[in-house]
């Protein structure tokens, strides 16, 4: 370690009169509103300090940058401490951003005080920014320089150590069993360490688990300088620019991605996880393995994985800054131009920070006076931060706003200022739920039909030449926005923008489906069926025939959180099956509608099928029910579904286009 005393910033309550009151202001719940002076901390003659040979950090002061050092134990609680070490940037360290504030306040009558510290190199002014905008309400200090995470010997982010009244260390670890890995959520959580321990050193005590792993984030270090092999990759030279042209887009800053990947210190913190997610093909986010051609198609290339790897199995070695390729530059505008109208909500939506992920519906009226063709749509997320996915669609038969309408009306009774999960919208499971009636098909216009949708990663595109969605006139623009959680209370304003057809249009884009089928045989068993309860390979079909030529765009598979795998084919009369796509590992959080590169023809007859694979066990992480109970077909997060959609065009587009779904034909579109 260096002989010259390391800088830390004191992130708490504004102004710096007494340090005393300070930081006993700032323990005990007020708003954390601004930056304080530069602190020097002072390290003494320590060595590393566990858990399983408590040590005594008396010593330990806060030098301010003018005026006496602030002694370890006017920072100290008077029964207990715990030291906190956090990053911003780590979607773990983040995601216990409310739990710890919450154990700071309740604890905090007891004689407790928590202090955190963020080793990371972000800016003074960012991490100020950071713990008001998470409500921590306990002071937090800089430590970049790594002083206090050397005497502490800390590893990771989120990582605590508590520490008694006599200022000896009695645990270190994990705040909780929350976690089975990084990333990696366990399904309940059963094992509170850091309020197990902090009850035994108040009720003095033994803790009785006194060191854990913590899961989280790597403090990184400074490595050392070592021989590089001549023939490793270096960062800035050879994987700095796959970063920039695989992973940017979301790994940044305000993006949907939970960490950036923009310089090197994050490039490191993350380097096996990047290692195993590319090799895996988990990243970038493809789902298909199989089948035709895409467009947007984000699969790295087999050097562009083998670069990776031996970069990090060499040590991650860092190069010359020189090689650096220029920074690439994002848009900030709209990707397709000035669109010819745009669609927002009301007003926001606000997101809480705890519990699971939320789907939200929002209908935007559209006011056309005439019909529409669409050529482009471009979702903007208010907040990329928490907006996972869009799906859009219009509604022409009106339910949608009706059940928006009730939504609100109920929501706004009793609403507070401080109340979350609400706003503009409704609250909805996988589908919207729009109802279709029988008038509504004999309509002169399609009752619903579909509006693209956006991911992560998903450049905006216009339609093939000649083709356009269908927007009737009077008819509502509906948006569902998948939104995840990230430890604190957040804010979304998505806007859409849509752009028409400046030439005429031949030939409609429209949604067909095919709907698969469950297990039939339960007595009352209604819809669709149900997947039993325990079966880890449910094995699931349907299918339907093309009873026109036509010619088709664009496949979405859609399940919910048991599906493992599903594909779709098609064959033709007298043919062999086509697999049209096949996706082995499937992710619900990953779905998105698949343009196809070279669009396929369809002759009369053709039999489109799709078969999926479910997984109901109790060894299923994704099965929200244990023990596993049958689950229905259904349109809810925790029922399951089987849908394969397909965007096509008719060849002749004067008369209808009818499919035969099971036994029977049924026309959609008229």
């Amino acid at each position: 370690m260096s002989s010259s005393k390391p800088t830390l910033v004191c992130l708490g309550d504004a102004g710096w009169t007494s340090p005393v009151r300070v930081v006993k202001k700032a323990v005990f719940g007020s708003p954390v509103r601004g930056l304080l002076a530069a602190l020097v901390f002072g390290l003494g003659a320590f060595t590393s300090i566990t858990a399983d040979s408590p040590k005594n950090v008396s010593g330990l002061s806060f030098q301010p940058a003018t005026g006496p050092a602030v002694p370890w134990n006017q920072i100290a609680g008077k029964k207990a401490t715990v030291v906190v070490f956090l990053s911003f940037d780590c979607p773990v360290s983040t995601s216990y951003a409310k739990p710890l504030a919450d154990l700071a306040a309740t604890y905090a009558a007891r004689g407790v005080s928590f202090v955190g510290l963020v080793p990371t190199d972000d800016t003074a002014a960012t991490v100020a920014r950071q713990v008001k905008e998470y409500n921590l309400g306990f002071p937090v200090f800089k430590d970049d320089r790594l002083a206090a995470a050397e005497i502490l010997d800390a590893t990771t982010t989120p990582q605590v150590f508590v520490l008694n009244e006599n200022h000896d260390i009695r645990y270190r670890g994990r705040i909780d069993d929350g976690y089975a890995r990084r990333l990696v959520p366990n399904r309940k959580v059963t094992e509170h360490d850091l309020v197990n321990a902090l009850d035994a050193v108040l009720s003095g005590k033994p803790v009785p688990v006194p060191k854990t792993d913590a899961i989280g984030c790597r403090i990184v270090r400074e490595k050392q300088a070592k021989t590089i092999v001549a023939t490793a990759p270096v960062y800035h030279k050879d994987v700095l620019p796959i970063l920039q042209a695989r992973c940017q887009s979301c790994h940044r800053p305000g993006e949907a991605a939970p960490f950036s990947l923009m310089n090197y210190k994050q490039a490191v913190n993350w380097a096996e996880d990047v290692k195993a997610f590319t090799r895996d093909r988990r990243m970038p986010p493809w789902k298909p393995q199989g089948g035709k051609e895409f467009v947007g198609d984000r699969r790295m290339s087999e050097k562009e994985i083998d670069t990776i790897s031996r970069w990090v199995d060499a040590d991650c070695p860092q190069g010359d800054p020189k090689d650096a390729p220029p920074a690439p530059t994002f848009p900030d505008g709209w990707v397709l131009g000035k669109p010819d109208l745009v669609l927002e909500p009301a007003d926001d939506f606000v997101l809480g920070p705890t519990g699971p992920d939320h789907f939200r519906v929002f209908v935007l009226p559209t006011g056309l006076t005439e019909d529409k063709y669409v050529v482009g749509v471009e979702v903007r997320p208010g907040n990329p931060r928490v907006v996972h996915h869009a799906i859009n669609l219009f509604d022409a038969t009106g339910s949608a706003r009706q059940l928006q309408t009730h939504s609100q009306a109920g929501g706004q009774k009793g609403r507070k200022p401080s109340d979350v999960d609400i706003g503009s919208g409704f609250a909805s499971g996988m589908l919207p739920g729009i109802r279709i009636s029988p008038a509504d098909l004999r309509a002169d216009h399609p009752p619903v039909g579909p509006l693209g949708g956006w991911a992560p990663g998903v450049v905006p595109r216009e339609l093939p030449p000649g083709t356009g969605y269908l927007l009737p006139k009077g008819s509502d623009f509906v948006m569902q926005l998948h939104y995840h959680r990230n430890g604190r209370i957040e804010r979304d304003r998505t806007r859409v923008g849509l752009y028409f057809a400046k030439t005429p249009i031949d030939r409609a884009m429209l949604a067909l489906f095919v709907p698969g089928s469950f297990k039939m045989d339960r007595k009352g068993s209604e819809g669709l069926g149900y997947i039993p309860a325990g079966d880890p390979h449910f094995v699931a079909r349907g299918s339907w025939y093309a009873l026109e030529n036509c010619t088709l765009h664009a496949i979405m598979p859609h399940m919910h959180l048991l599906g493992k795998s599903v594909k779709m084919t098609m064959t033709p009369p007298g043919g062999r099956p086509d697999l049209l796509i096949d996706i082995p590992d499937w992710d619900y959080n990953w779905q998105e509608y698949y343009f196809l590169r070279e669009p396929v023809k369809v002759r009369a007859g053709t039999r489109f099928e799709i078969e999926a694979v479910f997984d109901n066990s109790a060894t299923n992480p994704n099965n929200s029910h244990v023990p596993p109970i049958d689950v229905r077909f259904g349109e809810q997060t925790t029922d399951e579904m089987l849908f394969g959609f397909f965007g096509a065009t008719k060849d002749n587009p004067r008369i209808g286009l009818p499919f035969v779904i099971g036994q029977g034909p049924f026309r959609l579109f008229r």
